[in-house]
């Protein structure tokens, strides 16, 4: 079952197209490096490397043309410099309640319908009989 699933993701793999160089120029999106012997990482213009690796370069491939300027290794995985998102969730006992509360309180109850501090409460109880 193991090698039916590694096949199907080899070859979905294949058939999605790479990223280019190119696209990524011209939505101003940078090259994010990292070095797989020290560690070392950086975000690199992708105008850049467009201009010396040309436009259809696959930027998985950029890697094999990179150097780590902290240990010289040629072993440089690339990926996209995706922007992030922010912080998309919270995690937390009774500090992120605590904020969830004060929140509430400062819009007025608007959120949740009642006032902060009974949702304050009622987050606080929901929580204790986790283990």
């Amino acid at each position: 079952m193991a090698r039916m699933k590694r096949q199907q993701l080899h070859d979905q793999e294949v058939l999605q197209p790479k990223i280019r160089l190119g696209d990524l120029a011209a939505e101003g999106i940078n090259v994010f490096c990292w070095c797989n012997r020290c560690g070392h990482n950086a975000v690199v213009d992708t105008a850049m490397l467009a201009a010396r690796l040309g436009p259809s370069m696959p930027v998985p491939e950029v890697g094999a043309a990179m150097r780590c300027t902290g240990c010289g290794s040629q072993d440089v995985a690339t990926r996209p410099d995706w922007p992030s998102l922010g912080q998309v969730t919270r995690h937390g006992g009774e500090e992120a309640a605590a904020e969830t509360a004060a929140e509430t309180a400062d819009d007025g109850g608007a959120a949740s319908g009642g006032s902060g501090e009974a949702a304050g409460q009622a987050n606080r109880s929901a929580g204790a009989g986790v283990a």
